[in-house]
């Protein structure tokens, strides 16, 4: 069972790499499902940094799996499974080590401009816009809007874009979430850049958050709600521990 499931996991991520070489863009309802069914198993194999030739590799695999063609027997790849293994693990911590050299530069940089205050836990903290309104408590349930992006500027996630606030209570997030809208006050915006120890770890939560990431967030705080109120709505949720 164990090797059907890796076997079928490869041979859709070799799918979704011949997909984007060759094939034109989805059109209809049923390209665009399988579509993003290979987008999506693809995104879990980002973990191995696969390189162009690994890449091929697993194409021939897929091509070989569904002519039934394989050059290998199943007992050899049972074999070669813990290999598999130690490989992710491997690229994995490589991974999250770049990811941290990369986060700790840009940390510096944060900290060094205007108006921006370096805490105790290493979060970076700067006001973009004055609330006047009270300050939340680790206990309360706070509504806001938020932009979540890494270091590079990239997007993974926007309640902005969704245009829907997320409603949470505020010692149930991240910890750079807890300690940074905590210093803010209603009506106020600011950014919090928080190093991997106040985010997701070293591990991360693959693929969508690599180990080892800093995170950048732009925060509004919209209010400070009713708890049972806020308990009852079906806002998207935010940065989870």
């Amino acid at each position: 069972m164990r090797l059907k499931i890796l076997l079928a996991f490869t041979a859709v991520a070799g799918l979704t790499a011949c997909a984007q070489a060759a094939t034109p863009a989805p059109k209809t309802d049923e390209e665009k499902a399988l579509y993003s069914l290979g987008v999506a198993s693809g995104r879990d194999l980002q973990g191995f940094s696969l390189t162009p030739q690994e890449l091929e590799m697993v194409k021939a695999g897929f091509t070989d799996g569904i002519r039934d063609t394989g050059k290998l027997k199943p007992d050899e790849m049972n074999a070669v499974l813990p290999k598999l293994q130690e490989l992710y693990k491997t690229r994995m911590e490589a991974n999250a080590k770049r990811e941290k050299e990369a986060g700790a530069a840009y940390l510096v940089k944060a900290a060094a401009e205007k108006g921006a205050t370096k805490t105790a836990s290493g979060l970076v903290y700067r006001e973009l816009k004055a609330g006047t309104g009270a300050a939340p408590k680790p206990e309360d349930v706070v509504k806001v809007h938020y932009e979540g992006k890494f270091p590079s500027g990239k997007v993974f996630d926007s309640s902005v874009e969704r245009k829907e606030p997320a409603s949470f209570p505020l010692n149930g997030v991240i910890p750079c979430w807890t300690e940074g809208v905590g210093l803010m006050k209603v009506g106020g915006k600011a950014q919090l850049v928080c190093p991997p120890d106040l985010a997701y770890g070293e591990e991360g939560r693959p693929p969508q958050m690599p180990g080892g990431a800093t995170l950048v967030f732009e925060v509004e705080l919209l209010e400070i709600e009713n708890p049972q109120a806020a308990a009852a709505q079906a806002a998207p949720a935010a940065p989870a521990q």
